[in-house]
């Protein structure tokens, strides 16, 4: 045998590097030797590194120039709301001061209303008396109906129908005051006299709705009257709040076997609870602020009628429509003396509906 045949064999103790060639020890190729001079099978590999926790992401700020105009005009539009609500507080404040420190009566007691004259009486018992009793029976009358209407538009009518009601619910929000007040004086007060008639015969023994007869122009007719007024704002309100409720609540309802009424009752309405409230308010505003429609309703008279049914009373907007002309002077600051009673009046009410909503809101289902 040639010698040079025999040294060119491989040996089969000897790596080789052929194609064919496997590892000694057996591992796949392109896999570390486990045995190698940098690794001992004593090594273990290093833990890995715990994830970092994410980083809170920075409050975004206003970097475009269309972005900072934005911001500087919500912003100064919000303060100029408060530079001009605290001015007007600051006027009534003023002037109401001016006219209570040479009013001779009690302003919240009495009952009379002479400013004009040398020695000034004058008091708001009556008005705000009127005022609040007024609002409640529009507010008792309203709010059940337009929030049965809303639900009858959105859950109940068909499409076809709920169109042309809602767009004629949206023409009675668009009509002017005045308006309603010529149609109450011409077409509500003349067929008032059966209601009335009704009321006293058989509920005539509570003193509250006894009618001693007579034209029908008193409280409870204002209080119809700006029921109707102020049905179409909160009926507006409500339906879209209702229209926003999620329809997985509802389906998830009706899943359950809830009836039409029990998903209303369990999804929609806690759903639209704060909106309903919310539009009550604005409903509320109107009606507290109500000017010529009731002046051309009512009988008024500073003496607080026992019955509801009879004529007299007043408004604090009726009568500074009224008075208004008249007065002189001193008359002028003792209506602004009781707008600024009005005002008030009205904040208190925002204030407590805020209340309201804030502490119905985790119940409201707004968050779900």
């Amino acid at each position: 045998m040639d010698i040079s045949t025999q040294n060119s064999q491989p040996s089969p103790t000897s790596p080789t590097t052929g194609a064919d060639a496997r590892p000694a020890t057996g591992a796949t190729p392109g896999t570390p030797d486990a045995t190698g001079p940098d690794r001992t099978p004593h090594d273990e590999p290093p833990p890995a590194p715990s994830p970092a926790a994410p980083a809170k992401p920075a409050p975004r700020t206003a970097t475009r120039r269309g972005d900072r105009v934005f911001l500087g005009l919500s912003r100064g539009s919000g303060i100029l709301l408060l530079a001009v609500m605290a001015a007007i507080a600051v006027f009534l404040s003023y002037r109401a001061a001016l006219a209570i420190s040479r009013d001779q009566g009690n302003f919240l007691t009495t009952f009379e209303w002479d400013p004009n004259s040398t020695e000034p009486v004058f008091g708001i018992a009556v008005l705000a008396f009127g005022t609040v009793v007024s609002s409640v029976i529009a507010m008792l009358i309203a709010v059940p109906v337009a929030v049965a209407i809303a639900l009858f538009l959105t859950h109940y009518a068909p499409r076809k129908l709920s169109g042309p009601i809602a767009y004629v619910v949206d023409l009675l929000a668009a009509v002017p005051s005045i308006v309603y007040g010529l149609w109450g004086a011409l077409v509500l007060v003349p067929h008032l006299n059966g209601l009335f008639s009704w009321l006293d015969t058989y509920l005539g023994w509570t003193g509250i709705l006894a009618w001693q007869g007579g034209a029908p122009r008193s409280m409870l007719t204002v209080g119809i009257l700006l029921a109707i007024m102020i049905l179409p704002v909160i009926t507006n309100v409500s339906r879209e709040v209702f229209r926003q409720v999620p329809k997985a609540h509802e389906e998830a309802a009706l899943a359950l076997g809830a009836t039409r009424w029990e998903v209303v009752r369990i999804s929609v309405l806690p759903f639209g609870r704060s909106g309903v409230i919310s539009a009550s308010m604005l409903g509320l505003g109107r009606a507290l602020g109500e000017t010529m429609a009731v002046a051309t309703v009512l009988s008024p008279s500073f003496d607080i009628q026992a019955s509801l049914l009879d004529p007299g009373g007043g408004t604090f907007a009726q009568n500074i429509a009224s008075k208004f002309g008249e007065a002189n002077e001193q008359g002028r600051d003792a209506l602004i003396a009781s707008g600024l009673v009005l005002f008030v009046i009205t904040l208190v009410v925002n204030g407590a509906a805020r209340m309201i909503i804030a502490r119905r809101k985790e119940y409201s289902g707004a968050n779900a």
